[in-house]
This record gives C-alpha cells, sequence and structure tokens, in this order.
C-alpha cells in the first residue's frame, strides 16, 4: 500500500471540489469486503444494584464494506454506532456474529487484525505533558516504525492537516482542542492502516479544523488504499463523504444506501424535501441530537 511517505512533500492538498465524483470511482468487490459485520449483538447490564437492567446497545447488525470505501454510520445519541466502532477495533468483545476485517476473523485472528486497523475516537487519549512528534513518534515505536522514515512521515501528516513543524514540540496540552484532534488523525495515519475507523472525529472542532480534516479524509479516499468507517453527528458531512451510509436506531441498521439514493427515496416516497435531515428523520423518528439514555454503555454517549 501507497504510504503518505511516498507522495512528493511539495504537493498541495487538492480542494474537495476538484476530488473525482463518488459515483465516478471504482470501488473493489473482489469476493472479500474490507469489512464484514455479520449478525453481530451486543448487550450491556446497567444501572445500580437495585435497578440492574439489560440494554440492547447492538442488535443483529449485518454490514458488508467494500474495499476504498467510506462508509458512514449515522445514529441519535445512545443509537449503538461507537460501540458498533468499539466492537469491530477489538475494544469489546463480541456476544453473538462475527467480524472479519480483509478475511481476518477478529477473534481467531486478533493481531492479523490489529495490524492493519486504526482508530480515532472523539476523545482521543494522549500523553498530554508530550509534544504531538514525541506522542507520534512513540505510537511509531510501537509499531516497529524506523524513527527517521516515522519523523518524515509524521511531519508530512501534519502539515497536510495545517500543523507546522514549529508546533512540533509544543505540549499538546497546550494546543486546542482542534489540533488535538489532527494529532490524533494524524497518529492513526502514521502505521498506514487500510481500515480507518473515524468515531466522531470532526466534533467540537471550529470550522477551519473541520474543513481541513474533512479535505485530507477526500485526500485519502482519493489517493491511497484505505477504506474509512465514519460516524458523524454532521449530516453534511456525511453528505458530502461517505459512498453509503447506515443509519442506526435503537441498535439496529434501519436503512443503507447511498447519500443520493437515500434523498431520492424520502423525496419520491413521502413528498419530502430531498436533505440528509428528511431522510434521518424518516427513518428513526427523531432528531440527531435526541438523546437515548441507556442504549449504550455509560462511556459511549456520542
Amino acid at each position: 500500500m501507497t504510504t503518505l511517505l511516498e507522495q512528493p512533500k511539495t504537493e498541495p492538498m487538492r480542494p474537495a471540489a476538484q476530488a473525482p465524483s463518488r459515483t465516478n470511482r471504482v470501488l473493489s468487490d473482489d469476493g472479500v469486503p474490507a469489512l464484514l459485520v455479520d449478525h453481530v449483538t451486543k448487550q450491556f447490564v446497567v444501572g445500580g444494584r437495585r435497578k440492574r437492567k439489560q440494554v440492547m446497545a447492538v442488535n443483529d447488525v449485518t454490514i458488508r464494506i467494500r474495499r476504498g470505501e467510506i462508509y458512514g454510520v449515522l445514529g441519535a445519541n445512545g443509537s449503538g454506532k461507537s460501540t458498533l466502532i468499539r466492537l469491530v477495533s477489538t475494544l469489546l468483545t463480541l456476544d453473538t456474529g462475527r467480524v472479519e476485517v480483509f478475511g481476518h476473523d477478529i477473534e481467531r485472528d486478533e493481531m492479523a487484525v490489529k495490524r492493519v486497523i486504526n482508530r480515532v475516537s472523539v476523545d482521543a487519549a494522549f500523553f498530554k505533558k508530550l509534544s504531538p512528534f514525541e506522542n507520534l513518534a512513540y505510537a511509531a515505536r510501537l509499531y516497529g516504525m524506523e524513527p527517521k522514515a516515522a519523523r518524515a512521515e509524521a511531519i508530512s501528516i501534519l502539515a497536510r492537516l495545517g500543523i507546522g513543524e514549529k508546533r512540533l514540540s509544543r505540549p499538546l496540552e497546550q494546543m486546542s482542542r482542534g489540533m488535538q484532534q489532527k494529532v490524533a488523525i494524524a497518529r492513526a495515519l502514521l502505521t498506514s492502516p487500510t481500515l480507518l475507523l473515524l468515531d466522531e472525529p470532526t466534533t467540537g472542532l471550529d470550522p477551519r479544523s473541520k474543513l481541513d480534516v474533512q479535505t485530507f479524509i477526500e485526500e485519502l479516499r482519493d489517493t491511497h488504499d484505505a477504506t474509512i468507517v465514519l460516524t458523524t453527528h454532521d449530516l453534511a458531512e456525511a453528505d458530502r463523504l461517505c459512498d453509503r451510509i447506515g443509519i442506526i436506531n435503537d441498535g439496529r441498521i434501519v436503512v443503507e444506501d447511498t447519500p443520493e439514493a437515500l434523498r431520492a427515496k424520502v423525496a419520491e416516497e413521502r413528498g419530502l424535501e430531498p436533505t440528509m435531515e428528511s431522510v434521518f428523520m424518516t427513518y428513526t423518528g427523531r432528531s440527531l441530537d435526541d438523546d437515548l439514555g441507556d442504549n449504550e454503555d455509560k462511556d459511549d454517549e456520542d
């Protein structure tokens, strides 16, 4: 797989308007999906000792994602989307069903899976006293990367995200939320994952930082051999970036299609405005900002 280090250092990031149309891109469908989620279920026990109850966070979810695709997962707070990402990334164990990443079962071939995936969450963990480069250098060592190559790669990725070399030595605790999230994305990309799990990567970012991240995701989609799963609260972001979208409600995928097809469907069948807002309300009956409370574990409120 081509790495970002192999791209010319002087090559500018292309504006989103110049990116190839989603409908003109050829996605691989050679029989082995990049990600297969097959009838997956996950329950949690919530509440105190007197009011403990089981809650179904992910309920019989099946998804098949092709190589090179950006697949968006939309859902209200507590709908199950972040639990789904944690299951795929092996941070949680499955109750039932199976998950395969490029043909590797995440339970039987866990180490093989971990070598080809990486995850960015809305609350990325860092060594806050260390600088961006020190955090990335630590991650590079964990993956056995050669220090000189890792440094060049880190500088290249951070520059494309709008973080210059002058900021590389500043402690992360002194940087803005937007800058810290960019560092989290750079850390994930440093190992050139073939499956990138982006869990609310632009939530809480200022408009400029959000645009930088979205443009970089488009660049990854168009120039690198990466498959991306994106959860987001931003309907416009999902519409812009995703080849297909699955809407999750009460732990179930209730509809799945391209953004264009989903908009056309609600316009034709329901007589509604062809917008992602209309799509979301039609298939969930609620606003994207609604909080479903106990439908996910306590740490999974987004």
